[in-house]
C-alpha cells in the first residue's frame, strides 16, 4: 500500500507560467523524493506600469512516502 502526501508550493518567473511551473517542480524534486504529480491551484501575474513583471503559480505537489520496510 502506498501513502502520499501533498504540499503546496509557490514559484515565480519573469518569462511565463510554464517556466514558473518548471522551476517549481525542479526545486521540489531536489528536496522531495518520489514526486508523482502536481496540479495548479492558482495563477497570478504582477504588473509594473503597463506590463507583466512576474508570473506566479501556486501548485499542489504530491509525493509517495517511503515505506518503512524499505528504509
Amino acid at each position: 500500500m502506498s501513502i502520499a502526501r501533498v504540499v503546496e508550493i509557490t514559484a515565480t518567473s519573469t518569462k511565463s507560467f510554464e517556466d514558473a511551473m518548471q522551476q517549481g517542480i525542479a526545486r521540489a524534486t531536489k528536496t522531495l523524493r518520489n514526486v508523482k504529480a502536481a496540479w495548479i491551484k492558482e495563477q497570478e501575474v504582477r504588473i509594473e506600469g503597463n506590463r507583466i513583471a512576474d508570473y506566479k503559480v501556486n501548485m499542489m505537489v504530491s509525493f509517495v512516502l517511503d515505506d518503512n520496510d524499505q528504509i
